[in-house]
């Protein structure tokens, strides 16, 4: 097979993570031999990562109406001069410059990646300016097919999870002063108020109250919502059971320490913390919302409760909390479906993406 030559733009200056599965697929698809090339903002964090990578980064500012249409104009220019098979544009800005551009310059094929799960308002950007969509959950591919966008014309490419080495011993539990009979209930996100956190506090409270062994542990940060949760703990006494640690640089170690993960997001696009807890061999629990459902299998890896309903959460951290043997099952096969089976793998990611761009460029040509 030829080689491909592909460029991703991207507007955003803050590094997240749907700058951070362009980094990860980029860098996937360089191994599988494409050339790869990036257009972004001069101040964005992605092109300082991507050049220290060793890719091309081309930066123009895409802010305001001006820009907007000496943006057109250079980023015409980069692709004819590149002669790209495929752009791939990830940002509603980015998506009316580039892809704008792309039309201009002939670029064989224009895709647009939707990273996220909340509604789509004008469709103009997916429809009009993009020849084709990729999608990081079957769930948002369904909302677009709802919305009027051909099924043909999108497919899902599920976002990567770089798996770190295994960690044989956690430090969290002498960190924490846990003891090895501690059950550990661990949830890592950013505190959003999407997120849950709150929901999972007063479903694990009464269990708590049974259960003179049983810990939660949120790590990750952002305010107020962790100011505001810190007071809440507080406020239902449950300072030296529920623990906030901020945001951490050492997660694998972390999940190390948890008998199993729970959150319960009330807004998700996918979800792929859910991913790295099972890498971890954690059992995990998640709620039915967006692409959650795609990232674990109900029964077998984890266990999936309506959202906004602390019964069911409830019910489920208690199946788990009190079945070690259970935990023991799930978390195994987690494992192995993420390590064996390589479902989220940036191979899989990089084998999937080249195969809808060929089968899309073959339909173009055609």
């Amino acid at each position: 097979m030829h080689p491909l030559r592909i460029v991703h733009s991207e507007a955003a200056t803050s590094f997240g993570g749907q700058e951070g599965r362009i980094f990860k697929e980029m860098t996937a698809m360089r191994a599988r031999g494409h050339h790869m090339e990036a257009i972004c903002q001069p101040q964005a964090l992605l092109a300082q990562r991507l050049s220290d990578a060793g890719f091309t980064v081309h930066t123009l500012d895409m802010d305001g109406p001006l820009n907007y249409l000496r943006g057109v104009a250079a980023v015409r220019r980069i692709l004819r001069q590149g002669r790209f098979d495929v752009l791939n544009t990830h940002s509603r800005r980015d998506t009316v410059i580039a892809a704008a551009a792309g039309r201009l310059a002939g670029t064989p094929l224009i895709v647009r990646t939707r990273h996220l799960s909340n509604r789509v308002g004008s469709l103009w950007s997916y429809t009009w300016l993009p020849h084709r969509i990729t999608t990081v959950s079957d769930h948002v591919r369904q909302h677009l097919i709802d919305r009027g966008v051909p099924p043909d014309r999108v497919a899902t490419v599920y976002s990567p999870v770089v798996l770190p080495a295994p960690v044989e011993h956690s430090t969290l539990r002498r960190e924490l002063g846990l003891s090895p009979d501690d059950v550990v209930v661990g949830c890592v996100a950013v505190m959003r108020a999407t997120k849950g956190h709150k929901d999972l506090i007063d479903a694990i409270a009464p269990l708590m109250a049974e259960r003179p062994h049983l810990h939660l542990v949120f790590v990750g940060g952002g305010s107020p919502v962790f100011e505001q949760t810190q007071a809440y703990v507080a406020q239902r006494g449950l300072e030296n059971r529920i623990h906030l640690l901020g945001t951490r640089r050492d997660v694998p170690n972390l999940l190390a320490g948890f008998d199993l993960f729970a959150l319960a997001t009330q807004q998700e696009a996918s979800g792929t913390v859910y991913v790295e807890a099972q890498a971890s061999g954690l059992p995990v629990i998640g709620t039915d919302v967006g692409g959650v459902s795609e990232m674990f299998r109900d029964g077998v890896t984890g266990i999936l409760v309506p959202p906004r309903n602390p019964a069911a959460l409830t019910d489920a951290l208690r199946r788990l909390i009190d079945d070690p043997g259970l935990r023991r099952r799930m978390g195994e096969a987690g494992r192995k479906r993420v390590w064996e089976e390589g479902v989220f793998s940036p191979a899989r990611l990089a084998e999937t993406t080249e195969a809808v761009y060929l089968k899309w460029l073959a339909e173009r040509r055609a």
